[in-house]
């Protein structure tokens, strides 16, 4: 019961950012939300993240494990989009937006109320994974190959969540002893940055207008994300000997619904933004019973 109101506050705060944006429209400005969130927030999630647990050999195991699996599951993928659509932004689409999962808006939240604190090390490292695999693998997919990958890397490095990984992992490593009230700082620091980000994203939704229906696009791509990719993923990791709870993890944050990112990257390269915009509202709805399925299962 207490999972369950947890997981119902997470769905609060996104409404909050939802209404607060309906109500107060251009007063409420998402940019500079994200600017906060980005580079003054995500940076205290990510060094109280890594301050949880020691860095162990299963910890880095994951994320070798979560990028085996994506590699896995898109090369065929990439086929398969081949197959069904004929329009190469369709096609483009299908391929990378299921794999580019809100890791970090839902994904460490929904974490820390499904597995407690302690899988927040977990969560941190799949969502720093995952920004490799949003300016990386997406980047390259949407842009068909026309992307300059220096400069890609030059905005990747750019972005404080990648700094600030590598100070708390020198801390880690070296196994510098915080004091308790710098884990209470950064803890205070996280939990605040975790509810501005569940609040942007509302505020995101709140733009979306579904007016056309891509039936064929729009099924291809929910049924990869919450039916094809879970099941897939299960399979893998029934071959991989880990823990069960960092299993269920992992499963977790393959299953999250469609990032916010996604829309960045087809408006920049022209690849039907809106039709992307509406695969993140519907994945972000759906995903709320999709959870309950999940739950019953861990």
């Amino acid at each position: 019961m207490n999972t369950l109101f947890s997981i119902i506050f997470i769905y609060i705060f996104i409404f909050l950012g939802f209404l607060a944006k309906a109500i107060f429209k251009d007063k409420i400005d998402s940019k500079t939300l994200t600017i906060m969130s980005v580079y003054f927030m995500q940076p205290f999630v990510t060094l109280w993240g890594f301050s949880m647990a020691r860095l162990e050999f299963e910890h880095i195991k994951v994320v070798v494990i979560y990028f085996a699996i994506i590699f896995m599951l898109l090369i065929p993928t990439i086929f398969i989009g081949k197959i069904i659509f004929s329009d190469a932004k369709e096609r483009s689409i299908f391929t990378i937006a299921g794999f580019v999962g809100n890791t970090g808006n839902i994904g460490i939240p929904l974490g820390i109320v499904l597995f407690g604190e302690q899988s927040a090390i977990y969560t941190t490292l799949i969502n720093l994974a995952n920004v490799f695999v949003v300016y990386g693998l997406g980047v390259y997919i949407y842009s068909r190959g026309s992307f300059d990958i220096k400069k890609s890397l030059i905005n990747v490095v750019k972005i404080p969540i990648i700094p600030a990984s590598i100070v708390a992992i020198a801390i880690n490593l070296y196994g510098i002893n915080l004091a308790p009230q710098i884990k209470d700082l950064l803890k205070m620091g996280a939990y605040s940055g975790i509810v501005l980000q569940l609040f942007l994203l509302g505020t995101f939704l709140e733009s979306i207008k579904i007016k056309e229906v891509n039936k064929k696009l729009y099924s291809s791509v929910l049924t990869q994300k919450f039916i094809l990719i879970p099941l897939a993923t299960y399979f893998i990791l029934q071959f991989i000997d880990i823990d069960n709870y960092v299993k269920n993890i992992l499963l977790m944050q393959m299953l999250t619904p469609l990032a916010v990112a996604n829309i960045n990257l087809a408006s920049l390269y022209n690849c039907r933004p809106k039709d992307v915009t509406n695969l993140i509202f519907i994945s972000t709805v759906l995903f709320i019973f999709v959870l309950f399925i999940f739950k019953g299962f861990i």
